[in-house]
């Protein structure tokens, strides 16, 4: 391993202690500010990598965290900000394949568009209200990544998706099933 990529890999580790303790936060705004610092650190990581689809969204990421955070601020709550991110993870994936020279194997094509199925999801659940919906749709968005980390080798981006499914799951147990009966 070069010393790049023992960088690489240490700010994964580093991302993925904020990624499955935001599943752990009562409140949204918990949620999507530790999900912000997570986002940061693995855009770095996959940048070191050179994993540049990767990067870019977890970059876009980090941006939509801010802006769902801050509601009121940006007013998060109207439609266009999900077709915005929308179109933003799915021109990180045209880039990919035009800008970026990413060959358009039906392998790599597959690979490619499971974090931008990811990025999406996640973006529809920060829409809306409550902590439990971004769990719930964790739930869709863990595997799409766990897959695409996988075929990059990206070590701790592994290990954060597979603990992060089993945070989310906690999550749901703790809080999520008490609402269920309360309701």
């Amino acid at each position: 391993m070069t010393p790049v990529e023992i960088v690489a890999q240490t700010v994964s580790i580093a991302a993925m202690a904020f990624n499955i303790l935001s599943y752990q936060q009562k409140t949204k705004w918990g949620v999507l500010v530790l999900q912000f610092f997570g986002s940061l650190l693995f855009a770095t990581s996959f940048f070191l990598l050179g994993s540049y689809v990767g990067a870019c969204l977890n970059a876009i990421g980090a941006f939509r965290a801010i802006v769902y955070a801050n509601r009121r601020i940006f007013r998060s709550e109207h439609i266009l900000w999900l077709f915005a991110f929308s179109l933003l993870f799915v021109g990180s994936y045209v880039l990919n394949f035009t800008v970026l020279g990413m060959e358009p194997t039906p392998y790599h094509l597959i690979i490619e568009v499971l974090p931008v199925i990811a990025m999406i999801a996640t973006t529809v659940s920060f829409r809306l209200t409550g902590a439990r919906a971004i769990r719930r749709l964790g739930l869709l968005s863990s595997p799409c990544w766990l897959i695409y980390n996988i075929a990059a080798l990206s070590i701790g981006a592994i290990l954060c998706e597979a603990l992060s499914l089993v945070s989310i799951v906690i999550g749901m147990l703790r809080f999520d099933r008490k609402t269920a009966k309360k309701d």
